[in-house]
C-alpha cells in the first residue's frame, strides 16, 4: 500500500513535471513565431521605405498583389503594410527590433506607435511590457495613465538611497510612482482611510498592477503584537524582485512629519517578526493625498528605515475647474421646483 501511495505521488510529480516543459516548449514556440512574424514586417516595411517614391498606389497594388498571393493570410491590408512601413523607419536598427520588440505582440507595437510619440518613451514602454506581460488593453491603460511620467521621471521623494545597498535601493526607487492612480476606486466625499484601504482590498488584482510586478499580497489591518500592545498595518506585501517586505500605510489628508515616525516604527517590527536572514531591509511608502515635497525631505532626513512618500490621486474625483461649471444641489432643487 505504501508503496503504491508512493509511486502514486512519484507519478502525479512526473506528470506536472512534464505539463510544465510542455508550457514551457509551448510559450518558446509562441515567442518565436511571434518574433519571425515582427521581423518578416520588419523587412517589408524597410523593402515599402525602399521604394516610397513610388507612392501611395504601390502600396494599394502591393497589398492586392499579397492578398492574391497568401489569400488565407491575414495582415497585409494596405493600412497594416503602412504600419510596417513606419515600423521600420522608427526602428532602423535592427538590433532593437530584434531584442525588445520582437519580443512584443504585433498589436502591441501598433498601439505603441499609435500612442506614444517620442521614441525613448515608446521603447521605455516596450521593455516595460516585455518585464511585466502586460495584455494590450493594460499597455493602453498604463500609456493613458502617464506611466512613464510618473515612474521614470517623476521626483521622488525617498530616502532608499541612504537606507539601502545596491542594487536594492535603485530597484526600489525604479519601483516607486508619484502619483500613484487608483481609478478602480469609486469616489465618494469625506472617504476615510479604512474606505479606501476596504476598495483596494476588494480590487486587489487592479491595485497590484498599480503598484508594479512583483507585489504579493499578505494582508490588510495585518495585527503586529509588540510589547503586549497591538498595531496594525494598513497594508503588507512582500515584494519577490526587492526580496523584501513592504508595508504601505494609507493618508487622506496631506503629509505630516509624525506620519514618517510612525512607519519607521512598523518598519522596525516587521524587521524584528516577519523579517528573516534571506529577506532584505524592509521598505515601508506613505500614501498621502498630498505632499509639501521639502517638508517630506526633511521628515525622512534623520529616519533610519528606509521610506519613500507619494501622493496618490482618485481618478473619479471631479476636477475642481470642472466642480465649479456644475449646478449646486440648491440650484437642482430649485430647478425641479420651478
Amino acid at each position: 500500500m505504501i508503496d503504491m501511495l508512493m509511486n502514486q505521488t512519484d507519478y502525479l510529480a512526473t506528470i506536472q513535471e512534464i505539463k510544465s516543459e510542455i508550457k514551457k516548449a509551448q510559450y518558446r514556440a509562441t515567442v518565436k513565431v511571434n518574433s519571425e512574424l515582427l521581423l518578416l514586417y520588419y523587412h517589408i516595411g524597410q523593402a515599402i521605405n525602399r521604394h516610397k517614391v513610388w507612392g501611395n498606389k504601390f502600396i494599394e497594388n502591393l497589398s492586392r498583389d499579397l492578398r492574391m498571393e497568401y489569400p488565407d493570410a491575414k495582415g497585409y491590408s494596405v493600412r497594416n503594410l503602412k504600419y510596417m512601413a513606419k515600423f521600420a523607419a522608427l526602428f532602423p536598427e535592427k538590433e532593437i527590433v530584434q531584442e525588445v520588440l520582437a519580443q512584443l505582440s504585433w498589436y502591441h507595437v501598433v498601439t505603441l506607435m499609435d500612442k506614444v510619440k517620442e521614441r525613448p518613451v515608446l521603447l521605455w514602454y516596450a521593455k516595460q511590457n516585455v518585464e511585466n506581460g502586460w495584455s494590450r488593453n493594460v499597455l493602453v491603460h498604463q500609456i493613458e495613465s502617464n506611466l512613464y511620467a510618473r515612474q521614470a521621471t517623476a521626483d521622488k521623494i525617498s530616502n532608499f538611497e541612504n537606507r539601502l545597498p545596491a542594487p536594492q535601493s535603485e530597484l526600489a526607487t525604479q519601483m516607486m510612482k508619484d502619483p500613484y492612480i487608483f481609478d478602480f476606486i469609486p469616489f465618494k466625499a469625506d472617504m476615510l482611510e479604512r474606505d479606501i484601504e476596504n476598495a483596494m482590498v476588494a480590487e486587489v488584482t487592479k491595485l497590484l498592477l498599480e503598484l508594479g510586478a512583483g507585489f504579493a499580497f499578505l494582508g490588510n489591518q495585518y495585527h503586529l503584537n509588540v510589547g503586549g500592545e497591538d498595531f496594525y498595518l494598513d497594508l503588507l506585501f512582500y515584494n519577490l524582485k526587492l526580496r523584501c517586505y513592504v508595508v504601505i500605510e494609507l493618508k487622506t489628508g496631506d503629509f505630516k512629519p509624525e506620519y514618517a515616525g510612525k512607519l519607521n516604527f512598523y518598519l522596525t517590527a516587521v524587521d524584528n517578526i516577519l523579517k528573516t536572514e534571506q529577506d532584505a531591509p524592509t521598505i515601508g511608502l506613505l500614501l498621502c493625498k498630498g505632499k509639501n515635497d521639502l517638508i517630506a525631505e526633511y521628515a525622512l532626513r534623520d529616519i533610519n528605515k528606509p521610506i519613500g512618500i507619494s501622493e496618490y490621486r482618485i481618478t473619479e474625483e471631479i476636477p475642481e475647474k470642472f466642480r465649479q461649471q456644475l449646478p449646486s444641489i440648491e440650484d437642482i432643487k430649485n430647478r425641479i421646483g420651478k
